[in-house]
């Protein structure tokens, strides 16, 4: 299982596994969900529920990847898997990413 801090202009927003059977879950941290103040991360990932989960990587997420020649320069480099989703995201989504939205790797105890 590996797990990711997803961080809102700076402020941790939610967790996103990845589960040992491969498939994710998003869960908004409690004090985010509760704050009306406190929006969505994506469209798609809205605050009408707390968790979600998926079979694969959530699009939202998959959006963020880099493709073509720039994913083939990152996982050789990187040494990942160029099917390594989870892993390309909390590599090229701490610090370089469009928007609002950072992917922070977590350590797991």
């Amino acid at each position: 299982m590996r797990s990711a801090a997803i961080l809102y202009k700076e402020e941790e927003a939610g967790v996103l596994t990845q589960h040992n059977d491969g498939s994710f879950t998003f869960r908004y941290h409690d004090n985010w969900f509760e704050d009306i103040g406190k929006p969505s991360i994506s469209l798609t990932l809205p605050k009408t529920q707390q968790e979600y989960k998926s079979q694969h990587l959530f699009p939202f997420f998959y959006n963020m990847l880099p493709e073509g020649s720039n994913k083939q320069m990152v996982c050789k480099f990187m040494r990942i898997d160029n099917d390594d989703y989870f892993g390309l995201l909390i590599i090229t989504a701490k610090t370089d990413s469009i928007g609002a939205i950072r992917v922070i790797k977590t350590e797991q105890e």
